[in-house]
């Protein structure tokens, strides 16, 4: 069930800094006490294959989430202790040193259950006894959220894919440009381009000229 346009769920979980601090974040918090858009992206497991390689993508990309006043945190199930010891793993051996943004630390998957983006199920054997399957880790879910706490965006991606960093600037762009605007954004808006009214008018306007 998709969650975009309701409120994130405010809960505080255990989170590690770059530094080893022991920290606790509050999503909804976070947006709506700062008055800032969160953009929190899970990835499966630490000391994996696609997921280093997306959170170098997201701190690369750091200073411009900065520019759009929005705060950047990544998510697993993994425990502080071992976010701690892969941020401390160099990159060129598989490691994520230099990320300096926080990473929470789900180990009891209260928030990623809620959300729904936990790879688990269940069936049941010849015995009528009911068995887990799945891998029990998170899918790769990505959320923007707004001032307000509400989610304006969601994506949920099957572990072997890595996201587009880039798309997330844009939907980020996109999003502040209706709230700034009052506009409604076309198919492959990017910044700097033309948007519409939302009336049938503005619509076939646009298409003349597209």
């Amino acid at each position: 069930m998709s969650l975009v346009g309701k409120k994130f769920p405010n809960v505080t979980v255990d989170a590690m800094s770059e530094m080893g601090d022991d920290l606790r974040i509050n999503i909804f918090e976070e947006a709506t006490t700062n008055q800032q858009k969160v953009i929190l992206f899970w990835y499966p497991k630490d000391f994996t294959f696609v997921c280093p390689t997306e959170l170098h993508a997201f701190q690369e990309a750091l200073g411009e989430f900065e520019k759009r006043n929005t705060k950047v945190i990544g998510a697993s199930c993994d425990t502080n202790e071992v976010h701690f010891a892969w941020l401390n793993v160099s990159k060129d051996n598989g490691g994520i040193e230099g990320v300096t943004y926080p990473l929470l630390a789900d180990t009891h998957r209260q928030l990623a259950n809620l959300l729904g983006i936990v790879d688990q199920d269940f069936e049941y054997n010849e015995e009528g006894e009911e068995v887990f399957t799945g891998s029990n880790v998170t899918y790769r879910a990505t959320y923007l959220i707004d001032e307000t706490g509400k989610i304006f965006h969601e994506s949920v991606n099957d572990m072997p894919l890595g996201r587009n960093v880039k798309e997330y600037l844009r939907l980020i762009d996109a999003y502040t440009h209706v709230q700034k605007h009052g506009e409604v954004c076309p198919a492959n808006w990017e910044e700097g381009k033309e948007a519409m009214k939302a009336d049938r008018t503005s619509t076939a306007e646009y298409l003349a000229k597209n």
